[in-house]
């Protein structure tokens, strides 16, 4: 049987969690997170790490094992994560990845450029033009240093903007220069799996989920959190709201309706992402039979 790295995918609230787990245990294996918030050991609520019970039944990796303090990326994920496949390869034939966040999934299926290292005053420069003048200010620059990347990327999305412009600027280079769009080979095959189900029902999920997340504390998670809420890795839905309740810029209630809101976009983003790949392969997540059958015709 060839080495296989069985992904399990798909938009936030969904259930990748509890299919995955079943998934590994039906093939005794397992799961590597593809979540790239769930790596950081600082946040437990505001990203739905699993339970206890869930991580004692299957072993997982990168779950809660970086701080929020590092600078931490998916390159560095696709480093870490291929030499830890490598490593699970010598005695697995199979390794299932878990998790909804695109760069990550695409760092272990596709590769990642190599990138140089930002530099942080450059960086340091950028955040505080764009507090001072707004994103428009950056989106200008940007235009100029690379009209090429410009026309592909989120213009409404700070990060990725500041990181082009840091890399253009340090350079002298543009930074679509640097990225070739060309897949790696890897030394195992890929199986994309992802779920979804009616949007209707999809919303009804998030909105529970997000319920459930502040019963269990995630505002007081939030509040302990917010003295290093301008950390990139605290850039996320379920923190950023409170944090601006914290701030006095909106109420407690609108607060947590945002975190509904922002999450049931981010699902819709996720959606559109998966659905551009071809290579995956799509079911409701009560079909857990039907995607390990699946999984046993794709590895013969």
């Amino acid at each position: 049987m060839p080495k296989t790295l069985v992904v399990i995918t798909g938009p936030t609230g969904i259930g990748k969690t509890s299919v995955g787990i079943e998934i590994a245990r039906h093939f005794n294996t397992e799961i590597l997170s593809s979540d790239s918030r769930q790596i950081f050991k600082e946040l437990t609520i505001g990203t739905a790490v699993p339970e206890k019970h869930e991580l004692a039944a299957i072993k997982h990796h990168f779950v809660q094992n970086h701080s929020i303090t590092e600078n931490y990326n998916a390159s560095r994920y696709e480093t870490e994560a291929l030499e830890l496949l490598d490593n699970l390869f010598n005695t697995r034939d199979i390794v299932i990845m878990v998790g909804g966040s695109m760069l990550y999934i695409d760092a272990i299926c596709k590769g990642i450029d190599t990138m140089p290292d930002a530099d942080p005053e450059i960086r340091a420069s950028l955040k505080e033009e764009l507090d001072k003048n707004g994103l428009e200010s950056l989106r200008l620059q940007l235009k100029t240093l690379d009209p090429v990347y410009y026309k592909t990327v989120d213009l409404k999305n700070p990060n990725r903007i500041i990181h082009a412009l840091e890399i253009s600027i340090q350079t002298g280079k543009p930074y679509s220069s640097f990225r070739s769009n060309k897949n790696k080979e890897r030394p195992f095959s890929i199986v994309k799996i992802a779920l979804n189900c009616n949007r209707e029902t999809l919303h009804n999920r998030i909105n529970l989920r997000v319920k459930k997340m502040v019963k269990a504390g995630l505002e007081q998670e939030a509040r302990s959190l917010y003295p290093q809420k301008q950390l990139n890795s605290l850039n996320t839905v379920g923190y950023r709201e409170f944090f601006a309740y914290f701030d006095g810029e909106i109420t407690r209630d609108k607060a947590i309706e945002l975190i509904k809101r922002n999450s049931r976009r981010y699902a819709r983003k996720q959606i559109t992402w998966f659905r551009k790949d071809e290579t995956v392969s799509w079911f409701e997540p009560t079909m857990v039979k039907e995607i390990i059958a699946f999984i046993e015709t794709q590895l013969k």
